[in-house]
C-alpha cells in the first residue's frame, strides 16, 4: 500500500483508510486499485476478523475524482489488445468495483465508518458493508445525477436491497442530500454517534465481532446474502446446512483452545 490507502490492525481487525483527505478521499485509478487490493487482503488473511473502512480527515469518500481522471485516466485509443475506450472503461471499472463485492461477500462482517461526507462510488462501498456506524458530521448524497451517471460500486443493488426499492429510488432519482440525521431516520446508517465518540464505539463493535465465533459469523452473513435473493425452500435448506456446519466448527475450536495443557 502506499499513503492514499492507510492499514491498521488492531487485534482481530482490520482498519483500511482511504487517505486522500485533501480531496475527501475521492477516487483515482491509483486508490480505487489499492483499496481492492486491500479488500482482497483482508478476506483471506485468517488473522482479520472483522474489517472497517474510513476515510481520513473529515470526510468518508466523495466518490470518483473527476479532476483526476476517476477510472477512466488510463484509457487509450481503441486497439486490438484492449478494445474500444468502452470495453476498457468497463473492464477497469468492474476490476475497481471489486472492492464492494469484497465487502458484501467476504466471510467476516464488515463496518463501514462514516466520519463525514460520503458520496457517489463512496455510497456503494458504505452499502457494500455489513453495517454502517456514522458521526452526526456525516452527510449522504448519491450524487450520480449530477454527472448524469446511473451510478456503480454496487450503489443502486446495495440501497434497494437495505432501504427497499421506494427509498432507493427516491435517493438516486432526486438527488437529494442528507443530514446524518435524515440518513439515520431513513435507515441508511444503522448507528449515528457523536464525533468524539465514533471511533471508539466503532472499534468497540468490531472487537467484538472479531473476537466472536468466526465460524458462526461466516455462516451466519452467508446465510444472510443468501436471504436477498434465495427463493424460500432453498433458504431453509441452506439455513439447515450452515447450521450444522457452524455449531461443529465453534464447537471443535472451542475444544481446542480450551483442551488441557501438559
Amino acid at each position: 500500500m502506499t499513503d492514499e490507502v492507510r492499514l491498521e490492525n488492531s487485534g482481530g481487525v482490520r482498519i483500511i483508510t482511504l487517505n486522500r483527505p485533501d480531496r475527501l478521499n475521492a477516487l483515482t485509478g491509483s486508490i480505487m486499485a489499492q483499496l481492492a487490493d486491500a479488500c482482497a487482503d483482508a478476506a483471506r488473511d485468517p488473522s482479520v476478523g472483522c474489517v472497517v473502512v474510513t476515510g481520513a480527515g473529515r470526510g468518508f469518500c466523495a466518490g470518483g475524482d473527476l479532476k483526476e481522471g476517476g477510472a477512466d485516466k488510463a484509457v487509450v485509443p481503441a486497439n486490438p489488445e484492449s478494445g474500444s475506450r468502452a470495453e476498457q472503461g468497463f473492464a477497469r471499472l468492474r476490476g475497481f468495483m471489486e472492492t464492494s463485492r469484497l465487502l458484501h461477500e467476504m466471510g467476516k462482517p464488515t463496518i463501514a465508518m462514516v466520519n463525514g461526507p460520503v458520496a457517489g462510488a463512496g455510497i456503494g462501498i458504505a452499502g457494500a458493508c455489513d453495517l454502517r456506524f456514522a458521526g452526526r458530521s456525516a452527510s449522504f448524497l448519491t450524487a450520480f445525477d449530477r454527472i448524469g451517471a446511473g451510478g456503480d460500486f454496487g450503489s443502486t443493488w446495495f440501497w434497494t436491497k437495505i432501504v427497499g426499492t421506494g427509498v432507493a429510488r427516491e435517493l438516486f432519482l432526486l438527488g437529494e442530500k442528507l443530514s446524518a440525521e435524515e440518513a439515520f431516520a431513513k435507515g441508511l446508517y444503522t448507528r449515528l454517534f457523536d464525533d468524539a465518540v465514533l471511533r471508539d464505539e466503532t472499534l468497540t463493535a468490531a472487537h467484538r465481532l472479531a473476537d466472536g465465533p468466526r465460524m458462526g459469523f461466516r455462516y451466519m452473513k452467508q446465510n444472510l446474502n443468501n436471504a436477498e435473493d434465495w427463493s424460500f425452500e432453498a433458504q431453509f435448506d441452506a439455513e439447515a446446512l450452515n447450521m450444522g456446519l457452524s455449531t461443529q466448527a465453534t464447537a471443535m475450536i472451542w475444544r481446542e483452545t480450551n483442551k488441557p495443557k501438559g
